[in-house]
């Protein structure tokens, strides 16, 4: 399914390779156990989908640890980069569950996607919180969650991660789970969230890059000890996440990335998660 290879700079890359869908189903009980019917729908839908539309590398695959609660924080650049991103995850030995907005849990594509264990944030601070909530205890019981805490793919004109809203922190700092930062870039090539085209350039490079775990035990420490969840706690913790990712995709990329980060939008607009 995979193939690795070490570039001349060192850097362990894994490229995907296509397969069947039997082999595909056989790979799915093989590597991850038994599987629930709609989890089985999604990888035969889902993996060659995006085997398709673009050809997948990683940066450092195994990072992924293949066991216990992973919150798997990444950049948002397609409305089509879940996609991706769901096969960077299954290719490296997980099941990914990701927050996505409330909008696609709707009828029977929703029912779907509820049972997959994958997780609705609707907009609104206590819907919210109970979105957070859903996605602390799917950490809890040791599953892999994807994040973009941008909210939505980002606005910034060259692809650099906007602002991030603060929910990531919180689940960062009150669960146990492995923080790891990810960087993607390609799907924008497929999709443009800023033209609103979509350009079907099938087998479109489209690079990953896993970076190490964001040490954040001295500050969970505090928090266990009665630290409060500040407002200012919150953002701060954020942004030293998201600059990891930021500085990932400057590897990616090969370019120097922005100091800070881009202004989010004062008006909500489709695409937003919450």
């Amino acid at each position: 399914m995979c193939r690795s290879s070490r570039p001349s700079g060192g850097v362990p890359v894994t490229e995907e390779q296509s397969s069947g869908t039997a082999a595909i189903a056989r790979r799915a009980l093989h590597v991850r156990g038994q599987l629930p019917w709609s989890l089985k729908l999604a990888v035969v839908v889902i993996y060659p989908t995006a085997s398709l539309l673009f050809r997948l590398r990683y940066r450092d695959g195994d990072r992924l640890p293949r066991t216990g609660p992973v919150l798997l924080v990444a950049n948002h650049v397609s409305v089509l980069d879940p996609l991706a991103c769901a096969r960077l995850v299954y290719d490296n030995g997980r099941v990914p569950h990701f927050l996505a907005k409330e909008a696609v849990f709707r009828g029977l594509a929703g029912k779907i996607l509820r049972h997959a264990g994958q997780i609705p944030v609707a907009r609104g601070s206590a819907d919210a919180r109970g979105s957070l909530d859903a996605a602390a205890a799917d950490l809890e019981a040791g599953n892999v969650v994807v994040i973009y805490p941008e909210g939505s793919v980002t606005r910034d004109p060259d692809w650099w991660p906007m602002q991030a809203r603060t929910g990531v922190a919180r689940l960062a700092l009150t669960t146990d789970a492995v923080v790891l930062p990810v960087a993607q870039w390609g799907p924008q090539r497929v999709h443009d969230y800023h033209t609103k085209k979509l350009h079907l350039r099938f087998r479109t490079p489209t690079e990953y890059a896993l970076g190490e775990p964001v040490d954040l035990s001295a500050v969970r420490a505090e928090v266990r000890a009665g630290r409060a969840l500040t407002p200012d706690l919150l953002r701060e913790t954020t942004d030293v996440i998201m600059s990891r990712v930021r500085d990932l995709l400057s590897e990616v990329r090969g370019e120097p990335a922005p100091a800070g980060f881009a202004s989010r939008p004062r008006r909500t607009l489709p695409g937003d998660a919450a």
